[in-house]
């Protein structure tokens, strides 16, 4: 099971702060589990299509073709911007 969590205005658009895959046996990157997402209903669809989104793997800030495997935690957040 791959556990996903929602950030920032991306779980408020949501209205979900985390659900999970079922990705066993298949080879994903965190950009095919966004579509697989995106794919589930035409609300999400609006939100993760096409979005610039920032994601981590375990805590670890990686770019959206990085592998993601059964057991590995996914979140997906926005853009953020300092002041």
């Amino acid at each position: 099971m791959l556990k996903i969590l929602f950030f920032a205005a991306l779980r408020e658009r949501l209205a979900c702060a985390n659900t999970t895959l079922d990705i066993t046996g298949q080879h994903l990157t965190a950009r095919e589990v966004l579509n697989k997402l995106a794919s589930q209903s035409a609300h999400w669809q609006q939100h993760l299509a096409n979005a610039e989104l920032l994601c981590a793997v375990n805590q670890q800030l990686v770019d959206l073709s990085h592998p993601v495997a059964a057991g590995d935690e996914l979140a997906f957040f926005p853009p953020v911007t300092g002041g």
